[in-house]
């Protein structure tokens, strides 16, 4: 699970990385710079999640992306095409949202994951 939370991270901070030339850009690299922490905590300081202030930030980011979600859902016929979402940004970034839900709870079952096994050890 750790490797998946490193991986989870890296591929957050390359998102985030490629918004350098974006209008809004600084927007997106916070939208991807959260669950690229998050992620990068849960790898590094797993116990860190038995926090409960902790899992309330990580859920009220997945409640967030699932919001943006909505709100950034395309609007374009066959979005998930290359040929639309390469031209659409509308596109990319309802796309980037539904890749920060997943993220964001990839985190959380790994996180869950780790209190049940755990909780079985005691």
């Amino acid at each position: 699970m750790r490797t998946l939370c490193f991986v989870l991270a890296a591929l957050m901070v390359l998102f985030a990385a490629v918004q350098y030339n974006d209008p809004d850009g600084l927007k997106w690299m916070v939208i991807y710079g959260i669950p690229a922490i998050l992620a990068l905590v849960a790898g590094l300081r797993a116990e860190w999640y038995q926090s409960l202030a902790l899992r309330g930030v990580l859920l009220a980011g997945i409640l967030a992306a699932i919001a943006g979600t909505v709100y950034y859902w395309p609007s374009s016929d066959r979005w998930w095409s290359k040929a639309v979402w390469w031209e659409v940004e509308t596109a990319r970034e309802g796309m980037g949202m539904m890749i920060t839900v997943v993220v964001l709870a990839l985190i959380f079952m790994a996180q869950h994951r780790l209190r049940q096994q755990q909780r079985l050890q005691k």
